[in-house]
C-alpha cells in the first residue's frame, strides 16, 4: 500500500469563531483495536503507537487496564506499556482504568494519565459496568482521588450523551448531572461520547450551552463522535464553533462499542485532519504519515480502512503485492 501525494488545499487562517489549534486525542490503539476479534500482536500495537507519534499525534490512548475477560484484545497492557517508554516526553499516553485494581496496575507501570468510563444512562451503565449510574460514580470516586494524589491527570469519559439504544434520546439535564459529578470528584477533562452516532449539530450546541450554564468550562470538554448517520464531522464543527479544542478520533476510523450493537466506528482521524486543514486549524499532524500508518494497520487487520480520506489517498502498488 502506498500513499498518493496530498492534493492542493487552500491555505487560510482559521475562520472567525474557530480555534487556531485543535488537540486530537487519538484513541485508535485502545478504543479502535479493543473490539478486534483476531488478536493483534503486542509488537504490532507498539509499532502502531510509535507510527502515530511519528505522524505528529501527541495524545495517544495506549491501552486499557480492564480485566482480560472483558476485553481480551487488551490483555497485554502490562507487556505493551513498557514498549512505549522510548517515546518523547511530548507524547502523552493515557490509559483506561475501570476501578482501583486497574489503577494499581497502571500506576505500577508509571502511567500518570488515566481515564474512567461512565455512562449518562442507566441502561448502558448496567450493560457496560453492571451498576447503576450512581454506583458507577461511587466506584470511580476513589480511583480519581488516588490518581490525583499521585500527581496524575484524569479524564472522565461519558457514554450515551445524545442517545441510547434502549432508552432513546437522552435528556440534556441528565447528561449535565453526570458531567458535573465527574468534575466535582476531580476529573480534569470530560469526553462527551456520542456512542451510537445519533447526535446532530443542534443537539451538540444545546448540550454544550447547558454544560456552560452548570459551570462546566468549555476548556475542560472534549468530544467523541461516531459516524453512524454521517454526522461526526458536522458535529465536530458545531463543537469547534462553541470553543471546544479537544477532539477524539481514531486512526483509520477503527472502533465501535461492544455493548451498543448499533454503534459504528469512531470519527476517523484522517477525515478530521482533512477538514481541519481546510479550515486553517493547526493540529501538528502530518496527514501523509498518518494515512500511511492507517493503511499499514489495515493491512495487519486484513481489510480496507473505513476512513474515506485513507481510501482516497491510498492505493495498491503492484510492486508490493
Amino acid at each position: 500500500m502506498t500513499v498518493r501525494g496530498l492534493p492542493m488545499t487552500v491555505a487560510a487562517p482559521a475562520a472567525d469563531g474557530l480555534p487556531a489549534r485543535v488537540r486530537i486525542h487519538e484513541v485508535g490503539a485502545r478504543d479502535g483495536l479493543q473490539n478486534e476479534k483476531a488478536t493483534v500482536q503486542t509488537r504490532v500495537k507498539a509499532e502502531f503507537v510509535h507510527r502515530l507519534a511519528d505522524a505528529g499525534l501527541t495524545t495517544i490512548e495506549a491501552t486499557s487496564f480492564v480485566h482480560p475477560r472483558w476485553v481480551p484484545q487488551l490483555a497485554d497492557a502490562e507487556a505493551l506499556f513498557p514498549l512505549l517508554g522510548d517515546l518523547p516526553e511530548t507524547v502523552s499516553l493515557p490509559v483506561l482504568v475501570p476501578n482501583e485494581r486497574g489503577l494499581d496496575r497502571a500506576l505500577a507501570l508509571g502511567a500518570r494519565r488515566v481515564a474512567v468510563f461512565a455512562s449518562a444512562t442507566e441502561s448502558f451503565a448496567r450493560a457496560n459496568l453492571n451498576r447503576t449510574v450512581d454506583e458507577a460514580l461511587a466506584m470511580f470516586d476513589p480511583v480519581v482521588t488516588r490518581a490525583k494524589a499521585e500527581g496524575g491527570h484524569v479524564r472522565g469519559y461519558l457514554s450515551m450523551c445524545f442517545g441510547d439504544p434502549w432508552e432513546g434520546p437522552v435528556p440534556v439535564p441528565q447528561v449535565v448531572r453526570v458531567c458535573r459529578a465527574l468534575l466535582d470528584m476531580g476529573c480534569d477533562e470530560l469526553s462527551l461520547g456520542d456512542t451510537i452516532g445519533v447526535a446532530t449539530p443542534g443537539h451538540v450546541q444545546a448540550l454544550l450551552t447547558a454544560l456552560n450554564g452548570a459551570d462546566v468550562p468549555t476548556p475542560s470538554i472534549g468530544v467523541h463522535f461516531h459516524d453512524t448517520y454521517g454526522q461526526a464531522l458536522a458535529n465536530t464543527l458545531a463543537a469547534l464553533r462553541h470553543g471546544v479544542t479537544t477532539v477524539d478520533a481514531s486512526a483509520g476510523g477503527l472502533g465501535g462499542c461492544p455493548y451498543a450493537k448499533s454503534a459504528t466506528g469512531n470519527l476517523a482521524t484522517e477525515d478530521l485532519v482533512w477538514m481541519l486543514r481546510g479550515l486553517g486549524i493547526d493540529t501538528g499532524v502530518d496527514l501523509g504519515r498518518l494515512v500511511a500508518t492507517s493503511a499499514w494497520m489495515a493491512g495487519h487487520l486484513g481489510r480496507p480502512s473505513p476512513s474515506r480520506t485513507v481510501r482516497a489517498l491510498s492505493h495498491e502498488d503492484p510492486k508490493e503485492q
